[in-house]
């Protein structure tokens, strides 16, 4: 779950919406403080497609886990 943790965080809290999925990849490669591991699962698993607020980010994820 600490991937969702962190990713989220940094999605809530540092990425203007509506956004895409590569623009939430693009940045989530910027989250210094999120293991490597993580952000490669973020990117293989976030379906690809529009996302007007980060509750849609999770809600994606949380299908993933």
């Amino acid at each position: 779950m600490s991937v969702l943790k962190g990713v989220l965080e940094h999605a809530k809290r540092h990425v203007e919406y509506p956004t895409s999925k590569k623009a939430l990849v693009e940045a989530c490669n910027n989250f210094s403080d999120v293991p490597r591991e993580d952000k490669e699962w973020f990117e293989k698993n976030l379906p690809e497609r529009g996302y007007s607020e980060p509750v849609e980010v999770l809600k994606a994820l949380l299908d993933k886990v």
